[in-house]
């Protein structure tokens, strides 16, 4: 059975901006969740809603309304080249004994060239995030931003990579051994975690990091 020209449109901005929930949507086009609920009665789409999100998150028009083109209309430089927008999440990566915000609103969105991150991997799988907490240090602080391609889940050793283990999420250089997996701090005061047998099947490796910002303060 196919969907409704109101719940094709919503299933899309879920699928491009990681909402879960028709309330979240509501915060994020200014307007009450009954105005939701009327817009699938009437199956309807308000051309307000689309401008909204076009401006707000970059979301192409084309493909809200009729899936054509890119989910993201890519900007273009004075000079020619092309850029593309990767969302930044409120969601943080715990890099220490803390818990992990588990938050997936999209905060906003930054630029970055296309001929960059195409040679550094899938721009269509990247998401930004912020590190908390100082396992990692010194290469990864507290405050840094990290860009993680969740299409490289292959263990690389020694690289970083962003990694969940129950309701926890955390940055960590990986390495495989005979009977499992080591997670590593670079920070010495924090002892490597070893993940053997059943354990390693806990492990959800959600990206690697292939790019970190810092904010001096």
């Amino acid at each position: 059975m196919s969907l409704s020209r109101l719940d094709s449109f919503l299933q899309k901005v879920y699928e491009a901006t990681g909402f879960r929930y028709q309330n979240e949507l509501a915060s994020a086009l200014g307007i009450n969740p009954s105005g939701i609920t009327q817009a699938r009665k009437n199956d309807s789409v308000p051309a307000k809603w689309i401008l909204l999100l076009y401006r707000k998150y970059g979301l192409n028009p084309g493909w809200l309304e009729e899936g054509v083109g890119p989910i993201f209309i890519k900007s273009t430089h004075t000079d020619g080249s092309e850029f593309r927008q990767i969302p930044k999440v409120k969601a943080r990566l715990c890099a220490g004994n803390g818990s992990f915000e588990v938050g997936s609103e999209i905060e906003g969105y930054y630029s970055f060239r296309m001929d960059w991150l195409s040679k550094k991997g899938a721009a269509e799988k990247m998401v930004l995030l912020d590190i908390f907490g100082n396992s990692m240090e010194p290469e990864f602080r507290e405050g840094d931003t990290v860009l993680i391609d969740k299409s490289q889940k292959d263990v690389l050793a020694g690289a970083v990579y962003a990694v969940g283990i129950d309701d926890t999420i955390m940055v960590k250089r990986l390495e495989k051994h005979p009977k499992g997996l080591v997670l590593l701090s670079d920070n010495t005061k924090y002892k490597s975690l070893y993940l053997e047998n059943e354990d390693v099947n806990k492990v959800r490796i959600i990206g690697k990091v292939i790019w970190v910002c810092r904010e001096f303060r």
